[in-house]
């Protein structure tokens, strides 16, 4: 049941963010007989300045379409004659959320209705939607909205009567160095020799950009509808993280922030019983599948996790030490770090 991307519509929603840049670059890089790819995002701004490095002119597939997600007609216009969505479009800030509640919701939760009917109504074969560590077992409203998104996304594969169309979901925790992450922020902060530390016992997956990337395509070309696909990835602490960034800095513990946790979790011991281990990653399966779990498990060479098994960052098999967050940062934050903030190598 693999899936060929050669001559698709592809449209990715949030696309002017950290991860539609680097996936149309992925994308332009493999796959140069796409039919189209529809860059869908609210800001005019970013789009211009995107389309500075991925410019129609060069790449003849490539739109630039501005719209909101919350604007359902706006966002079918768009997809006409799309072949696959990738949602990644989302408000992700956990204290803005926290304070704006309803403005999350429509964005995360009204939105992701959104694609859900634009897909089943234009024709649509192929729609991963990205999501988060946070809605495994949310405190928090980001959380909780991804939770439902991802529900909402799942359970769109029981109605989509006959058409041949699919609907999954790709969970994943920190990304290294994105906007907003605690990366970028430590490396502003050292030039004052104080680093905040919200709680020494914290911990967080860790992935790059290029492999969330990654996981998304394996998503779009393998997924049969209602999976949530898990990547294996490492764990850090984030007493290491400022330890990598400014070994000579305080770490001042300033306690954690509304709607955090210590450790996150991807796998909740309630997903073990229709989670499999396919090797590289984890899938939780749908409760009510539209397919045959025997057949599934059969065609990825996939096992069941153990009865009570859960993912959680502080209890992970796999961390980085403090080098190897050093060598991450070069490689995909800033290619110029130094741990020395008075040297730049």
């Amino acid at each position: 049941m693999s899936y060929s991307l050669s001559g698709k519509n592809i449209l990715v929603t949030g696309g002017t963010g950290s991860f539609g840049k680097k996936f149309v670059e992925l994308l332009i890089k493999r796959y140069p007989d796409l039919g189209r790819l529809v860059i869908y995002s609210r800001d005019e701004l970013k789009q211009f300045e995107m389309a500075q490095q991925f410019s129609p002119k060069q790449y003849k597939f490539l739109r630039y379409f501005i719209g909101d997600i919350r604007d359902g007609d706006r966002f079918k216009r768009a997809c006409e004659n799309i072949d696959i969505i990738i949602h990644a479009a989302a408000l992700k800030q956990v204290p803005t959320a926290e304070y704006n509640p309803f403005e999350c919701i429509k964005t995360n939760i009204l939105g992701a209705q959104n694609v859900i009917e634009a897909a089943l109504d234009r024709g649509v074969q192929k729609v991963v939607a990205l999501s988060t560590d946070k809605a495994a077992a949310p405190i928090n409203l980001y959380g909780a909205t991804k939770l439902c998104s991802d529900k909402l996304f799942i359970a769109a594969n029981n109605f989509r009567g006959k058409r041949n169309l699919s609907f999954s979901v790709v969970r994943y925790g920190n990304v290294m160095g994105s906007r907003g992450s605690v990366i970028p922020f430590f490396m502003k902060k050292r030039s004052e020799g104080i680093l905040p530390i919200t709680d020494p016992r914290m911990t967080r997956f860790n992935i790059s950009l290029e492999e969330g990337v990654e996981m998304v395509l394996f998503a779009l070309l393998n997924a049969w509808g209602g999976e949530i696909f898990v990547p294996k990835i490492p764990s850090y602490r984030i007493t290491d993280v400022a330890t990598a960034i400014c070994p000579g800095c305080e770490q001042k513990i300033v306690g954690i922030r509304p709607g955090e946790k210590i450790h996150e979790e991807m796998i909740t011991e309630a997903d073990s019983y229709t989670t499999v281990d396919l090797g590289k990653h984890y899938a939780i399966l749908p409760q009510v599948p539209v397919w045959s779990m025997e057949e599934y498990t059969q065609h990825f060479n996939a096992e069941m996790v153990s009865q009570g098994f859960k993912y959680n960052s502080g209890t992970n098999d796999e961390w980085l030490s403090v080098e190897e967050i050093r060598s991450l940062i070069k490689k995909h934050v800033d290619p110029n770090f130094s741990a020395n903030i008075n040297q730049r190598v």
